[in-house]
């Protein structure tokens, strides 16, 4: 495994704690830096926000409150804590050195669990299977779609043009949880829709949790943006959202992510508390990467790639409809796939994404007669 050691600076003493998870991550003191082996999860820190409209730095404050958690019992993936990113000359610098590091912990099997900075660091994630040349699922929970303006600079609330235009891109899909229509533009919307992207709006997310969890199944990467929060759950003036996610839904959603085979890294940004003596938001932090630390101990392995001798198989012909439709079901789980027939030629390229996560709903609208959104989407990217 390479040296990724430089790119950081080490956790201060004061940070550690006797008790807890404090004992049990591998942590990047002035001592040394952690011995990294394959199958671990690796936290760390960016504070970077020169792309943000927000003038007060983060602290690392969560720190304090996530070396004071218990592991559940049991959990078998060794945890580090990397310490922090020394953020470069410029944000490209920064975006580069991310880049790297996750890049190299993706191919060592270690999921990064980055802790920023501004939304804009999704674009370092992405950077990241770039490099590996690995065609990747988005999704990021969000009140908006950040897309921006592929003609302008990138900023934290416009990045997802930036990724469309990288060449070659390795943008398969994205999807967006808790988009609040009042913040879409148009436009937006209707390029979303162009995509064959994905969003499930925040009133059918509280109406029905199951809308979402598919997206976070199908996911290589999530991008959490705290500010999607409600205002009553941080009571920081940082936050200023009068609807938005609860804190224990923003924590369920995590541990459904760490559930999910095929996630890979995930990046929860705008880490903003207002003082360094706020303790909701880092309170919160911790929390939601002990649930997706609890969540990646929990996983099964049966994600359907290869075989799938030992998965309940459903085929549903359609009327008018050329293509059958097949479905999966996980004796491990319970949980759905559905396989979307794509272009022979493509080879192995798009195997990863032809599965894609449903729920037993999905199979029924089939029954019905009814094509499902998610697979008449996909089917879409593929032809």
């Amino acid at each position: 495994m390479e040296d990724i050691s430089f790119y950081f600076a080490p956790v201060a003493s004061e940070r550690l704690s006797e008790s807890g998870l404090g004992q049990e991550i591998d942590i990047h003191t002035e001592h040394g830096f952690p011995e990294l082996k394959k199958g671990g999860i690796a936290v760390f820190y960016v504070p970077e926000f020169r792309k943000s409209n927000y003038s007060n730095p983060a602290s690392e404050k969560f720190r304090e409150q996530l070396y004071e958690l218990h592991s559940s019992g049991g959990w078998e993936k060794q945890l580090y804590d990397l310490g922090d990113v020394l953020p470069g000359e410029s944000v490209n610098d920064t975006y580069f050195a991310v880049g790297k590091i996750v890049a190299e912990l993706v191919k060592n099997q270690i999921i990064p669990v980055l802790i920023g900075g501004s939304q804009d660091m999704t674009m370092a994630l992405y950077k990241g299977y770039e490099k590996l040349e690995q065609f990747v699922n988005l999704c990021s929970i969000d009140s908006k779609l950040d897309i921006g303006n592929p003609d302008e600079e990138i900023h934290a609330e416009g990045y997802i043009s930036q990724l469309l235009v990288q060449r070659p891109c390795y943008l398969f899909n994205h999807a967006n949880i808790g988009l609040q229509i009042p913040f879409a533009k148009k436009d937006e919307l209707e390029l979303f829709e162009k995509l064959y992207f994905d969003y499930c709006r925040l009133g059918e997310f509280n109406a029905d949790f199951k809308r979402a969890e598919p997206h976070l199944r199908n996911s290589d990467i999530l991008s959490i943006d705290l500010t999607s929060l409600r205002y009553s759950e941080l009571v920081d003036s940082q936050y200023t959202n009068p609807n938005g996610f609860y804190a224990e839904q923003m924590c369920q959603m995590a541990r459904y992510a760490g559930v999910s085979d095929k996630l890979t890294s995930i990046g929860i940004f705008n880490y903003l508390p207002e003082k360094s003596t706020a303790v909701n938001i880092s309170n919160l932090v911790a929390q939601i990467i002990w649930y997706f630390i609890d969540g990646v101990n929990a996983r099964v392995g049966d994600f359907p790639i290869g075989t799938r001798k030992e998965y309940m198989k459903f085929i549903v012909h359609l009327d008018d409809f050329t293509e059958q439709l097949t479905f999966y079901k996980s004796d491990k789980s319970a949980r759905w796939w559905m396989e979307v027939p794509y272009p022979a030629e493509e080879g192995r390229k798009y195997e990863r994404h032809y599965l894609v996560p449903c729920n037993q709903e999905d199979y029924e609208r089939a029954m019905k007669n009814e094509i499902p959104d998610l697979w008449w989407k996909t089917y879409q990217k593929l032809v």
